[in-house]
This record gives C-alpha cells, sequence and structure tokens, in this order.
C-alpha cells in the first residue's frame, strides 16, 4: 500500500519476480495484481494494490485499494512511501497504523532523498511510528533483502497462513 507514483509496483516486482508495467506517473497500476513468494515452503500472497493517498477514496482506484484491506485477511501490510515526500505519505501511514495490521514501512527512494540532502533518522522514524522501516532503493535493489527478510520474520511469528 502507498501513494501513487513511490515504487510500489517495483517492490512488488523485486520480491514476486513478477514484471509488471512500470511507470513514472500516478495511476500505473489501476487493478490488483498478486505475486507471491515462498516462506518455509508455504506460498505467501502478495498483492500490488492501486496507489491512494488516503483510506478515505476519491476515486474508484483508491477506493479499490482501501477495501482491500476490508474484504481479505491481512497479516501484513507492506507500506511503500518516497523518502523525498515524507510529509504526505505519513498520512496514509498514520491511516493505516490505525487498523493494527501488523506493518513494515519501505522508505523507498533513499537515495533520491540523500542527493536532494534529506536526511532520515531511520531509527527515529521507527521509534516515532512503531513499526519497522527499511531503506530502499527499489530500481536497483537496495534494501530489498532486508525487506524480504523482515517479511519472513515477522510472518514466521505470525504464523504464516499463505497470503500477505
Amino acid at each position: 500500500m502507498g501513494n501513487p507514483n513511490v515504487g510500489k509496483s517495483v517492490v512488488f516486482n523485486r520480491l514476486t519476480g513478477i514484471k509488471v508495467i512500470i511507470s513514472n506517473y500516478p495511476g500505473t497500476t489501476v487493478e490488483f495484481l498478486e505475486g507471491s513468494m515462498i516462506i518455509d515452503n508455504k506460498k505467501v500472497k502478495i498483492i500490488d494494490a492501486p496507489g491512494t493517498y488516503s483510506l478515505i477514496p476519491s476515486d474508484r482506484a483508491e477506493e479499490a485499494a482501501a477495501h482491500l484491506l476490508m474484504r481479505e485477511p491481512t497479516d501484513l501490510v507492506i507500506n511503500v512511501v518516497d523518502a523525498t515526500n515524507l510529509e504526505r505519505n505519513l498520512y496514509l501511514t498514520l491511516q493505516l497504523k490505525e487498523l493494527t495490521l501488523p506493518m513494515v514501512l519501505d522508505l523507498n527512494m533513499i537515495d533520491v532523498a540523500r542527493e536532494r540532502g534529506i536526511e532520515i533518522d531511520t531509527p527515529d522514524l521507527e521509534q516515532a511510528l512503531g513499526i519497522p522501516v527499511i531503506p530502499s532503493v527499489a530500481v536497483s535493489g537496495e534494501g530489498i533483502k532486508k525487506l524480504r527478510e523482515l517479511i519472513v520474520k515477522i510472518l514466521r511469528g505470525n504464523k504464516i497462513e499463505n497470503r500477505v
């Protein structure tokens, strides 16, 4: 889950190996895409949802994304955010936290943030939000191994149910 154009589909590609259309404009993912990864010999479903700015939808794509969490049993939310624009992205993050589902924050595009002089204190952000934060550069794969390891750790602790 995340805002449009933050790299959700790139993260999905990296986790599942499924290649989906990736563009640099909002609205590329307009329907749900399903993939999977294997954890402890169990197939875990991963869903790439359309981008949304809020769980209070303003269009059909956002409505579909918001309703996904209400309809599908969810063991873990991977909230992908744009490290160059945390303020805008954290609005959705805080709404997702209110659902009290296990959650990981993927701080994507950390390389671009650094290039722009934006420094993010990951441990402080983790403490403030109360969830794990993984800095990443999804297009290059940086941080994806750590994200995958964290997903495995969380799902093992939650008794894997073949879904994410």
